[in-house]
């Protein structure tokens, strides 16, 4: 997850990333080594917040994440066709998967894979994925800790049904 979020999306669950004050910060060199050291991963997933608000930076890493044979999934606010900046194009040019479009709480619907609103949209811009793997793509995943806590990634309020 990425800090800051300029488009403040009402309903949206990640608020807390909003902010742009400083929470922890990390470089470049740092979070490629990072996630190039996780074994077993598939690729990296980038969200918010907002990432393209850190557009240079996250192309840069995205960039080594892909020379390295992994994928890259960017979720954004922001609509395709907004992302009109040399920076964004940047970070355009090293994602696999983009899911574009403000969410908008009257538009949550129970099944919508990878997203949180109906009128977001999933686009494929590379070969390594495509539409065949929206089904029965996972909407959720547990990771237990080795202290017993449990963190959840994907669509909360599915996730909170399946917790009780």
């Amino acid at each position: 997850w990425v800090q800051g979020c300029p488009l403040a999306c009402p309903g949206c669950w990640n608020a807390d990333t909003w902010s742009f004050a400083r929470r922890h910060g990390t470089t470049v060199d740092d979070l490629t080594a990072q996630v190039l050291g996780t074994e077993g991963i598939e690729g990296l997933t980038l969200s918010g917040g907002e990432p393209f608000a850190q557009a240079r930076a996250l192309a840069a890493v995205a960039a080594r994440v892909q020379a390295a044979g992994l994928s890259v999934f960017v979720f954004t606010g922001y609509r395709l066709e907004e992302l009109d900046r040399p920076e964004h194009a940047a970070l355009l040019a090293h994602t696999d998967v983009l899911v574009a479009g403000r969410y908008i709480e009257a538009e949550r619907s129970a099944g919508l894979v990878w997203r949180g609103s109906a009128n977001q949209q999933v686009h494929f811009l590379s070969a390594r994925y495509g539409p065949g793997q929206l089904q029965g793509a996972v909407e959720i995943e547990l990771h237990l800790d080795a202290e017993g806590g449990i963190t959840v990634t994907g669509f909360p309020v599915e996730a909170a049904a399946l917790l009780g």
